[in-house]
């Protein structure tokens, strides 16, 4: 007849045994999950990539566009100045 321990231990290895089945499953489908993952980083980071281009183009243009209004502001600046200067002079003579 069969033990008690004996009957336990029957139990415990067959739940080992679908445990250790299942945890492969697992590691299977994580592996593929995993795999997925990679190859869908690297179509965005080739994205990225292309778009770096483009986001450089506009950083150099706003640099171009903020050097000309510069320019001009300090152009427009130092004729108004000039103007000033030139009423306080008549004003003082």
């Amino acid at each position: 007849m069969i033990n008690l321990v004996d009957l336990m231990g029957i139990v415990f290895y067959l739940a080992l045994i679908v445990l250790v089945i299942v945890l492969i499953i697992l590691v299977i489908r994580a592996i593929k999950t995993l795999g997925k993952v990679d190859k869908t980083l690297d179509d965005i980071q080739e994205k990225s990539s292309k778009l770096d281009g483009v986001f450089h183009i506009i950083d150099n243009t706003t640099d171009v566009v903020v050097g000309i209004s510069d320019s001009i502001i300090s152009f427009v600046a130092s004729g108004l100045e000039n103007l000033v200067n030139r009423k306080k002079v008549k004003k003082d003579e």
